[in-house]
């Protein structure tokens, strides 16, 4: 058991040698570039720092907020935005919202805590923009579609390989709905009353931040039968998503043109953007997978849900274990203001 401890203490330590050491190059580098007296003026950043648990795992307790004042250059500023679940820290460095995010991450390394860091102004979003499957609900719907008429095996790879960005939303669609073709329209309404369940969070998401003025879409790669269905339970002002064609309460395997990609997605975030006279700068866009790395990068805040894949690589946050009450958190939203209804 020592032994272990010591492996494990070892380890952290290495860790934050590691991490410190990352920080003190780049600062270096910058005081060699740029002189010491341009560096207070030009690179030092005013951010929030934003501890997230998910409190049934693991509650934020005091010494994790120490932990990462110890060894980041905070202001001594922190704020509780929810006991055991949330809390602000505040920051004064030279280094990117990017880089302090990872610094923290590195310290609490072990622990089931997202650290997302934001600059303090302009915090809260007046555009939410969310991906469906395994975003917002906890499944992939073509995923239970193809397991209700026994090919859920098949379809479920053809999807994991589009989250993968291994094949086209196009591909994926067209041989996914081969495999469905004939499907009877009242399997798609048993599906969803049967199987389709919220994530936690989702409609506190959603009715808060409409509660505060945002104006909230639901955009998917998968079906408006779905997407009308959960946008009405949900709260979200519209949605879209591709259109299924049947033929005698069939499905004929193929859906309406054009089909709604990674592209489509981006051009409703614009779009949107456009007619409600705001930037992207002002949006917050999440989601879980390839087909929604065009919409994150050109959101103001890109979340990145629990998602392992090549959608952290361009998005400006990542939440891994809290739910989508995380969303508002990094807002600086209280558990007080949230819509629980």
């Amino acid at each position: 058991m020592n032994d272990l401890w010591y492996s494990q203490s070892s380890i952290h330590y290495l860790i934050l040698r590691l991490s410190a050491s990352h920080v003190n190059m780049q600062w270096s580098r910058r005081l060699e570039e740029h002189g010491k007296d341009e560096i207070g003026n030009n690179f030092m950043t005013s951010c929030v720092l934003t501890l997230i648990s998910n409190a049934k795992s693991l509650p934020l307790e005091p010494v994790h907020i120490a932990r990462v004042c110890q060894h980041l250059v905070t202001t001594g500023k922190t704020d509780w935005l929810a006991e055991s679940e949330a809390c602000d820290i505040f920051i004064e460095s030279p280094l990117s919202t990017t880089d302090i995010a990872k610094q923290a991450r590195y310290i609490l390394s072990g622990t089931a805590i997202d650290t997302v860091c934001t600059s303090i102004k302009d915090r809260r979003k007046k555009l939410l923009i969310s991906d469906m499957d395994s975003t917002i609900i906890d499944q992939e719907c073509i995923d239970e579609l193809g397991d209700a008429i026994g090919l859920g095996s098949q379809i479920s790879e053809i999807t994991s390989a589009l989250v993968q960005g291994e094949i086209s939303v196009a591909d994926a669609m067209r041989k996914r709905l081969e495999l469905m073709k004939g499907m009877k329209h009242h399997l798609l309404e048993s599906v969803y009353k049967e199987r389709i369940t919220l994530k936690t969070g989702a409609r506190t998401l959603v009715q808060t931040m409409r509660r505060y003025g945002a104006f909230c879409i639901l955009v998917s790669g998968g079906f408006t039968f779905f997407t009308r269905r959960i946008a009405e339970r949900i709260g979200f002002h519209d949605h879209y998503g591709n259109k299924l064609v049947f033929k005698d309460e069939k499905l004929t395997g193929e859906i309406q043109k054009p089909i709604l990609g990674r592209s489509a997605k981006l051009n409703t975030l614009t779009s949107i953007c456009y007619e409600k006279g705001l930037e992207p700068s002002e949006a917050l866009a999440v989601g879980d997978g390839a087909n929604d790395i065009e919409m994150i990068k050109a959101a103001g805040l890109g979340v990145a849900f629990h998602n392992s894949g090549s959608l952290r690589k361009y998005a400006n946050t990542c939440i891994d274990h809290g739910d989508l009450t995380a969303l508002l958190y990094i807002q600086g939203f209280r558990k007080s203001e949230f819509v629980l209804s």
